[in-house]
């Protein structure tokens, strides 16, 4: 009866643990590089670019605005070649999302 009980407590582990583990395949997203203090609302009197650059040397981090604004996505790995650059730019952005955040693999031009 033990060994029945410890196999089944065993199984169910195993099954707990399973579910828990998701595997995400890469997704595609496209919106526009910001900061994480203007969440792409710039203004509309300043140039995106710079003013994302200004915020990101003031220490925000760089996040991903789709949807017109209506979503602003973290991203985890900030120091992505070339993403930088890209502040205030359109960009088609593939990747993993891992909780609220978007870890980028790829980015291209939309």
């Amino acid at each position: 009866m033990k060994k029945v009980l410890a196999s089944a407590l065993v199984l169910t582990f195993v099954g707990w643990m399973s579910a828990r583990t998701t595997y995400t395949a890469p997704q595609t997203w496209t919106g526009i590089i910001s900061d994480s203090m203007c969440n792409g609302d710039h203004g509309g009197e300043v140039d995106e670019k710079e003013c994302t650059e200004k915020c990101m040397k003031n220490g925000d981090k760089l996040v991903l605005v789709t949807d017109f604004g209506k979503k602003v996505w973290q991203i985890s790995n900030q120091n992505f070649p070339g993403l930088s650059e890209r502040g205030g730019a359109t960009v088609k952005v593939t990747g993993e999302l891992k909780g609220d955040a978007i870890t980028i693999s790829k980015v291209d031009k939309p």
